[in-house]
């Protein structure tokens, strides 16, 4: 059987989607979560998307300034039970989610189409034509 595509997420996942993201951010930032390596190297939620049925939440993460992701992993993993509790007392929902921890690799991605962006050989095509079009070039 073929999978079907997959269909972009409700306005209600959203929503949902955002008011735990905040609730961990705030539950973290304020110290309520206490794990001695993410006071050392503290984490920024970038970033919740739900299942469709709204019983798995992907939370994406990068430590705060960089550092090493799999440590950061690991604490918050650890952390998985008490942040899932918060989010229960935070968010009002039928059921709470679970969640499972993923590093956000779209900085990396960005630092690298910034790079990309700044070759000297692409420097010089985007600079030959303003306009992206082909038949406005002069010879």
């Amino acid at each position: 059987m073929a999978k079907q595509p997959a269909k972009a997420p409700s306005q209600r996942q959203l929503r949902v989607a955002e008011e735990i993201r905040q609730a961990l951010s705030r539950a973290l930032e304020r110290g309520d979560i206490y794990d001695p390596e993410l006071t050392r190297r503290p984490v920024t939620i970038t970033g919740v998307s739900l299942s469709p049925d709204m019983r798995n939440a992907m939370v994406s993460f990068t430590p705060l300034g960089g550092g090493e992701v799999e440590t950061s992993l690991k604490a918050l993993t650890r952390q998985k039970g008490h942040l899932r509790n918060h989010v229960a007392h935070t968010v009002h929902m039928k059921y709470v989610p679970a969640l499972r921890f993923i590093e956000d690799k779209s900085f990396d991605v960005a630092d690298h189409i910034g790079a990309l962006l700044r070759d000297p050989h692409v420097a010089q095509d985007l600079a030959a034509d303003p306009s992206g079009d082909p038949e406005n070039e002069e010879d």
